[in-house]
């Protein structure tokens, strides 16, 4: 597991984007963390450091926001709302898993047990200082080592 302290938005994007020089294609980023906690900014660091030119912002109504270029697609999903296996498969989560993209999916908890074996586990969490956060990043719910 990797842990990193970030003081800023930006420093969050720039985890996202170190994070992405070990994205492989099909890999599953679980993003795990309160509101408001730096989800979509970490996002945007990673499909940024994908070599994808795009406005990211949260899918929280549309449920999945599709990111492409550089030879890279992302699907960018919002599971704060799923709440059964019948909802998780209307959003076509489970067409996009093998599809040769990457995933990266804000709310995680709600669906863990659809979660592959080999998920990459991020966990966001604010910290004392208002713009202050905490970052755990790891394969799997038992967070080994990633990109080492």
């Amino acid at each position: 597991m990797k842990i990193y302290t970030t003081d800023s938005v930006s420093a969050t994007e720039k985890v996202g984007g170190e994070l992405a020089k070990s994205i492989r294609k099909n890999d599953v980023v679980a993003l795990f963390g309160d509101l408001g906690a730096g989800k979509t900014a970490f996002t945007r660091g990673l499909v940024r450091g994908l070599g994808i030119d795009a406005q990211v912002s949260s899918p929280t109504f549309a449920l999945v926001n599709e990111y492409s270029g550089g030879g890279n697609k992302v699907y960018h999903y919002d599971m704060y709302r799923i709440t059964s296996w019948d909802d998780l498969y209307s959003t076509g989560y489970f067409d996009c898993l093998q599809s040769g993209s990457v995933l990266v999916i804000e709310w995680s908890e709600n669906i863990e047990a659809a979660l592959p074996d080999d998920y990459i586990r991020v966990e966001i969490e604010k910290n004392s200082d208002e713009n202050s956060r905490t970052i755990k990043i790891g394969r799997g719910e038992n967070f080994e080592n990633i990109g080492d």
